[in-house]
């Protein structure tokens, strides 16, 4: 039984650019301690690692003008839609669905305007190339800056099928459990438990995304206490390692 964790929001954070470090800003408002999970939005990472771009600068293909009829948005975010994209899933004037390169599901492939500096004038913001490397590289700094190597989720808040609303999910994560395989345990009646697998860091990241806000509220980090159980001297395979195969897919 895990006795109850807390979420520290970090406060005193910039609004990030191109080659700041994101392990350095959050080691300089923060104290770390070892079994601590920092969780950080997927928006300063991506900007941290210049992946904004302009709409202006994108040069649509007949597929993505064809998209942007289809779904009355803009061209240009089409193809950056198709080309952050391994597979349209579907393609309709409520929502585009794809298989982002990472091989998550996600909306117009996790590409945003909100909390981005210009997305009015067409600023939009890439999820990072690899997240899972992305978390890696920001533990491992955070160590030597701080002598401690905290677990690190990379979040961003995601759709749900037959649901409403979003739910923050980890895109990335280093040094921390993703899934906790309870297979073969026992329930309060002693039977075997079968199928039972905990989305820890999914789990992790809904909770840290709660106090971070959706909004104006300028939380993008947050840390996690209490939960040093999940916590690994090993990087871990990461995110990726929550995804179910293709072949498991029952709705292809």
């Amino acid at each position: 039984m895990n006795p109850g964790f807390h979420v520290l929001a970090l406060s005193g954070l910039p609004l990030f650019s191109p080659g700041m470090s994101v392990a350095r800003e959050i080691a300089s408002v923060a104290h770390i301690q070892a079994g601590d999970i920092v969780v950080v939005a997927q928006k300063i990472v991506s900007k941290a690692e210049g992946r904004a771009v302009r709409l202006d600068s994108v040069s649509p293909s007949p597929h993505a003008i064809e998209m942007a009829a289809q779904t009355r948005r803009p061209a240009a975010l089409m193809q950056l839609t198709l080309d952050e994209s391994s597979e349209l899933m579907r393609v309709s004037p409520q929502l585009v669905i794809v298989r982002h390169k990472t091989g998550h599901v996600a909306a117009n492939a996790g590409i945003d305007a909100s909390n981005v500096e210009g997305g009015d004038a067409g600023v939009v913001l890439l999820w990072p190339r690899d997240p899972d490397a992305s978390a890696r590289a920001i533990r491992g700094e955070i160590k030597s800056i701080t002598g401690v190597a905290p677990a690190v989720l990379i979040a961003d808040s995601l759709g749900r099928a037959w649901r409403l609303g979003t739910v923050g999910a980890a895109i990335g994560c280093a040094g921390v459990s993703a899934l906790e395989d309870r297979r073969g345990g026992v329930d309060l009646f002693g039977r075997t438990l079968q199928a039972t697998w905990v989305a820890v860091a999914d789990a992790i990241a809904a909770a840290a995304v709660l106090a971070m806000g959706e909004g104006a509220e300028g939380v993008p980090a947050v840390i996690v206490r209490g939960l040093a159980s999940y916590v690994s001297d090993e990087d871990g395979p990461g995110a990726a390692s929550v995804l179910r195969p293709l072949h498991e897919d029952l709705f292809r």
